[in-house]
């Protein structure tokens, strides 16, 4: 088979995954990626925990791009910006000026960027966002050379609690200032949001419904002034949502999709042939209402560059679709869900059945028990599973066994009759996941 030019435009988890894939398949195919930054198969995931000190910046590549270069044969360009997109050809701007390249395949793993509030005063030092490696890194240079004591953490979700979390850490006075009447308002019902704005209050000033006006300071930033008060702020995060990059794959006539990130079917291909999206920049379905969606995580975006790559390659695979399992912590309160939440159910016009409870991680005789709370949501009628929302300790086995229970398609009784490991040092004879689908069916 005659060599194949393919070009991939992001050096992220996608776009690594992809490119990984390829040549794999094809290791005589010409493989390109073009990375805007100096980081690749980066974790932006681990950004706050940067910021916290808890690990350093180099290991936010999950491999060095000598790695991709020398052992997987791929041509990786860093520090390489494409400009323009054509039918055939790339215009990237690099070290040594601008440069056109030829593919044969095309993919879009260009990634999501942060939203800027149109606010007056964001473009002071000090003021951040927390999206990429190299914003990690900018950062922590701040602090070292700057006396930071008071923080404002602009949003409300998952990026805005791990930020205030790692200034917590650190000693510093942090206030969080979201527009909306609750934190993570979009992806949790509100018995769990209360259990974590509780958390919250604990360690640093929650001031929700007050929308920021403006930020001020002279030389660099100083205030937060919103429609409640003003904050003292010697730097600002600002964690406010994330939008798709799909300028370029637009210049290409590819189709947006409704959620307004690329549109793409189940083997990651856009609506121009022989072109591809994979990751935050792409669109996929929801497995459960069967609707697209745009939830950008890293877990399916790895996978489905895997699954644009091997598709390029001549390897039919298809992409399923994601339930948005997620997960995060504020301090030692872990956080996550999986599937739909109640208020998006009925939004889908199913008919619901919820419990809601609090039980413990072991037995009461063993040491060491912990609080869980948990929320399930099915449907009234079939008692298939929906979703599932927790917080509390020892929630990631939870959330994981009711997001393969959902791709299963689960029904309550299948849950509670489901064999899960029991000791005491590790779980109560009746696991909290199993109270629950008992209090959900009975």
């Amino acid at each position: 088979m005659l060599m194949k030019k393919v070009v991939v435009i992001g050096g992220g988890a996608a776009g690594m995954s992809a490119a990984s894939r390829v040549k794999k398949l094809k290791p005589e195919w010409d493989v390109k990626v073009f990375e805007a930054t100096e980081w690749v198969s980066h974790a932006p995931c681990g950004v706050p925990y940067v910021v916290e000190g808890i690990s350093p910046k180099e290991k936010l590549m999950h491999y060095p791009p000598e790695f991709f270069i020398k052992k997987r044969g791929i041509d990786l360009h860093l520090n390489a910006e494409v400009i323009e997109v054509e039918q055939g050809s790339v215009r990237v701007r690099e070290k040594d000026g601008e440069h056109t390249y030829e593919w044969d395949y095309l993919v879009f793993a260009n990634g999501a960027s942060p939203q800027i509030p149109n606010i007056e005063g964001i473009d002071l030092k000090g003021v951040f966002t927390a999206d990429l490696p190299p914003d990690a890194v900018a950062i922590r240079e701040y602090m070292e050379k700057n006396d930071v004591r008071d923080v404002v953490v602009i949003g409300t979700g998952y990026i805005a609690l791990e930020m205030a979390e790692a200034f917590v850490v650190q000693g510093r006075n942090i206030t969080l200032i979201g527009r909306s009447e609750r934190v993570l308002r979009k992806t949790f019902d509100k018995e769990i949001t209360n259990i974590v704005e509780t958390k919250l209050r604990e360690h640093l000033n929650l001031r929700l419904n007050e929308s920021t006006l403006r930020i001020e300071g002279k030389d660099k930033v100083e205030k937060v002034i919103t429609d409640g008060g003003e904050y003292k702020a010697d730097l600002v995060i600002i964690a406010t949502g994330i939008k798709p990059n799909t300028e370029l794959a637009e210049q290409l006539g590819v189709k947006i999709g409704e959620t307004g990130a690329i549109w793409t079917n189940d083997r990651m291909q856009t609506s121009v042939e022989n072109v591809y999206a994979a990751g935050d920049v792409a669109e996929t379905k929801h497995l459960i209402t069967g609707k697209r969606v745009w939830i950008p995580l890293a877990p399916p975006g790895n996978k489905m560059g895997y699954v644009a790559g091997s598709n390029i390659a001549g390897v039919e695979i298809s992409f399923p679709g994601v339930l948005g399992t997620s997960i995060t912590k504020f301090m030692d309160l872990e956080i996550g869900k999986t599937g739909l939440t109640e208020g998006e159910a009925l939004k889908e016009s199913y008919d619901v059945k919820t419990a809601f409870i609090e039980a413990r991680t072991k037995p009461h005789y063993y040491p060491g028990a912990k609080k869980i709370w948990l929320k399930a949501v099915a449907d009234k009628e079939t008692g298939r599973l929906l979703g599932l929302q927790a917080a509390g300790a020892e929630i990631l086995p939870r959330i994981d066994a009711f997001a393969v229970a959902l791709q299963a398609g689960f029904t309550t009784k299948d849950l509670f009759l489901a064999d899960l490991a029991y000791a005491p040092p590790f779980a109560p004879v009746w696991d909290p996941l199993i109270v629950l689908a008992r209090v959900l069916k009975f």
